[in-house]
């Protein structure tokens, strides 16, 4: 007997695209791990998914770019397609009655043409050092800034990367003697936080060794020398 073709599904009536949060311990949650938590929280609000075509149906769901895992953030970004359509702050309400403790969904508005990945061209981060000493981070920035390359390594899935992390910064400076207020974009390969504060260490061995507090502020379109908000580009 041959095998009945994949049901087509209609494209979605509506596209939803979500800024939601990152807080406290589910900092430490995979991005693998927030999209089955995200998927169960979408069946419990009862949101009325399109799904995709072929044998294994998937709800349509596409995520933006995701904070390394142990990262928090301000800032992240989701996009849903819909089988109806749906008020936008009614849909935030219905999520944040029932996902995971420190995913808060903050703000929704319907897509527009540009692609999700294309308005996602750069980050605002904080960057915590507890326990620098004083003008120890002052001093790494300005370092820094007077370098025009600065190449790091880091270990990926496939092997150790080199990364040039001094153009991928579009500003940075150190707000106190723990903290660092960094602007970077987001081009390939990526160029993470934890990597400027590498090139930091190179460049000042008093900076500390211990794993660095990291949150995203913001992440959207560089317009000017700001992030604009990808939802109303």
């Amino acid at each position: 007997m041959s095998r009945q073709p994949p049901v087509q599904q209609p494209p979605p009536v509506q596209k939803l695209r979500l800024r939601y949060t990152k807080r406290g311990v589910a900092r430490f949650t995979s991005h693998r791990d927030f999209g089955r938590a995200l998927e169960r929280a979408l069946r419990r609000a009862e949101v009325p998914m399109a799904y995709s075509s072929g044998f294994t149906p998937h709800p349509r769901i596409s995520y933006g770019s995701a904070a390394p895992t142990s990262a928090a953030s301000e800032a992240e970004y989701v996009e849903l397609g819909l089988n109806e359509r749906c008020d936008p702050q009614k849909l935030v309400a219905a999520l944040n009655e029932v996902l995971p403790t420190g995913f808060v969904v903050l703000d929704a508005a319907e897509a527009v043409k540009a692609s999700l990945g294309d308005l996602l061209s750069a980050s605002d981060w904080e960057i915590r050092l507890q326990g620098a000493e004083p003008g120890v981070l002052a001093v790494a920035v300005a370092a820094f800034l007077e370098r025009e390359e600065l190449t790091v390594e880091r270990m990926t899935k496939n092997g150790m990367r080199s990364f040039d992390v001094r153009g991928a910064v579009v500003a940075i400076r150190a707000v106190s003697d723990e903290v660092i207020a960094l602007r970077s974009l987001q081009q390939q390969p990526l160029v993470r936080p934890d990597d400027v504060v590498s090139a930091l260490r190179q460049l000042e061995p008093r900076v500390p060794e211990g794993l660095p507090l990291l949150t995203r502020l913001a992440q959207g379109p560089l317009e000017g020398n700001e992030v604009a908000d990808p939802l109303r580009p």
